[in-house]
């Protein structure tokens, strides 16, 4: 159940109740693709760094070790010492971006794993069953992903599919839901919006899911390669158009301007692996702009990478020190980086909800922006 508190503007604030706990939104998920946020981040990690939700990938864990396998051990939660709401995606992004042989049918998708080639089917049922095996705390409808710059009649033929696909996932949740051996047999199911950069593809679509009263609904497709504002344009068009006392989810992003931009909107949720990925990088972000930790700049900097910041790489060590682990190549640099990252936006997301709280949303959002607004920090 989801409980609207407060709007600010069009800012939400709310709670998510799931059978694996509270989230309040909005909520930034920190993105673990193999059942781990690269980087060597465990699950004490993920808790000591505020993490609310954990998002996983349906796919790479169906490849790989396989979906049967999680669940003989337990689900998603017991195979990875994780007690907290998780998300997965359904594997329709990564069935459309990975492989590239495949062939869209009414029933599904013929493609071939990008791990060993072996030919692999997955459908509105498929993706329900592989994410019921996992048992996430939400699980997300299996959905054709088109490209961005796909033309009119593709992109209508492509959603339309994606309604017929939502009819199936729904049902089969259902079903799922209700077997004596499933192992969390309360596992939501949120809707995806699709429809590219054509507005009215976009609403038409959004009236459509909305009458399937989904538990949340999910903007996709965008962060592909459109412009900012062209991604802005379409959350002003579409989320209006969702339920307002349901949660919506913006897929992909993303940067912290494109989440305070996305808050503003009216989005709850939110997932990127921008922080973990720039982290591995040595690319650390800050209240004042971001840092690039190979910098000679940083050589004999004792200071932490943020001043004030609580995270455990601020607590104990130098950005001198960070930066001389990334050139050496050890994995600890990589992962005091993501950790840092993470917590940056898991406390961003906490201030947001406060902000939203006050009635300030709209203050916060210029003050942050204006402090970041640099690319290299003090």
């Amino acid at each position: 159940m989801y409980e609207l508190l407060k709007r600010d503007g069009l800012a939400k604030r709310g709670r998510l109740h799931t059978v694996h706990g509270i989230i309040e939104t909005p909520v930034f998920m920190n993105v673990g693709t193999a059942a781990a946020i690269k980087g060597a981040v465990s699950a004490d990690d993920l808790k000591t760094i505020k993490t609310q939700v954990e998002l996983s990938n349906t796919y790479h864990l169906h490849v790989r070790p396989g979906d049967k396998v999680v669940k003989k051990l337990g689900g998603l939660h017991r195979f990875m010492s994780w007690d907290k709401p998780i998300l997965t995606d359904s594997g329709g992004f990564q069935v459309f971006s990975l492989a590239d042989l495949r062939k869209i049918k009414e029933e599904g998708v013929h493609f071939h794993s990008h791990i060993d080639g072996r030919k692999i089917f997955m459908g509105p049922e498929e993706s329900m069953q592989i994410q019921s095996n996992l048992a996430s705390t939400i699980a997300m409808a299996f959905d054709e992903c088109p490209s961005s710059v796909a033309d009119r009649e593709y992109m209508t033929n492509s959603v339309a599919r994606t309604t017929r696909w939502l009819k199936r996932c729904k049902a089969e949740m259902a079903r799922l839901n209700a077997l004596p051996d499933t192992i969390n047999k309360e596992q939501m199911l949120f809707a995806i919006n699709q429809g590219g950069i054509y507005e009215d593809i976009r609403v038409e679509h959004a009236k459509q899911i909305a009458e399937f009263d989904m538990e949340g609904y999910a903007v996709g497709g965008l962060a592909v390669g459109e412009s900012h504002e062209e991604m802005y344009n379409i959350l002003d068009v579409v989320v209006p158009y969702l339920p307002a006392e349901k949660p919506v989810y913006l897929m992909g992003v993303g940067t912290p301007a494109n989440i305070l931009e996305g808050v503003e909107r009216g989005v709850d949720f939110f997932d990127c692996v921008y922080p973990s990925r720039n982290g591995r990088h040595g690319h650390v972000y800050t209240n004042r702009g971001k840092l690039n930790l190979f910098n000679a700049r940083y050589e004999l900097d004792d200071r932490p990478i943020e001043e004030g910041c609580k995270c455990p790489a601020c607590q104990s060590y130098s950005r001198a020190y960070i930066r001389h682990l990334l050139k050496a190549k050890e994995m600890l640099g990589m992962r005091l980086c993501v950790l840092h990252n993470l917590y940056f936006y898991n406390t961003m997301m906490e201030e947001i909800r406060n902000a939203i709280d006050a009635g300030e949303f709209k203050g916060y959002k210029k003050r942050k922006l204006d402090g970041m607004a640099g690319t290299e920090g003090p």
